[in-house]
């Protein structure tokens, strides 16, 4: 059986040149691949109704994204569904990608939208992080909050780079609480994290960065 080609998010869309163009809205954008399926779940459970929106690509078969959502929503105060095609991005919703596409933050009409391309594997992966987090450095920009979680592979360390220098700012699950470090790992090695704490202290640490009162991370990059 052949090997696929490891393809770069140009694959699927170019890096912008252009300074964000959407609308002045925070997001949480997320990725993650071996033991995230546990590691979204101790994110999004202390999160609040009244949190941003959260964007999400989970390495996953599509038989089993959307019965993940269907049982985070469940647990969860946010809304948690699988992403539909143009659907708006609405605070307080959380949407995971579908296991046969890659999730995309668009822009339609001045807001922020799902959109979903069945392009090829980015990485070898579809969906793939890369793609989701070059989307956001594209139209959000300085308004994303990047978070990387457990995963073998460094898909998403480049998407996390481009967030970074498009303004965002980027947590990283630390080496302890990670399953596989992997993924955090290769973003933390490229430059494009600025804070990495415990899973367990992710979700008050992506708060008060909303609050705007984020002490100084502990363990630094």
């Amino acid at each position: 059986m052949d090997i696929p080609p490891s393809l770069s998010a140009d694959a699927v869309l170019p890096i912008s040149d252009r300074p964000a163009r959407g609308p002045a809205e925070r997001l949480i954008i997320v990725g993650a691949s071996t033991g995230g399926t546990e590691a979204l779940k101790h994110l999004l459970l202390p999160l609040p109704a009244t949190t941003p929106a959260v964007l999400i690509a989970q390495h996953m078969p599509e038989m089993f994204t959307g019965p993940f959502a269907a049982r985070l929503d469940t647990l969860c105060k946010m809304q948690v569904k699988e992403a539909e095609q143009g659907e708006p991005v609405k605070a307080g919703c959380v949407y995971i990608a579908p296991g046969h596409s890659h999730l995309l933050l668009g822009l339609s009409g001045g807001r922020y939208v799902c959109e979903l391309s069945r392009a090829e594997p980015v990485n070898r992966h579809r969906p793939s992080v890369d793609v989701l987090f070059r989307s956001a450095a594209n139209n959000a920009g300085r308004n994303a909050i990047g978070v990387i979680l457990t995963g073998m592979g460094r898909d998403g360390a480049v998407g996390m780079l481009e967030m970074k220098r498009a303004g965002a700012y980027n947590f990283a699950q630390d080496e302890a609480s990670c399953v596989v470090f992997g993924m955090p790992k290769e973003a933390i090695a490229l430059g494009g994290v600025d804070d990495v704490a415990p899973l367990d202290e992710l979700p008050g640490r992506i708060l008060a960065y909303l609050r705007g009162t984020l002490p100084k991370a502990g363990d630094g990059v």
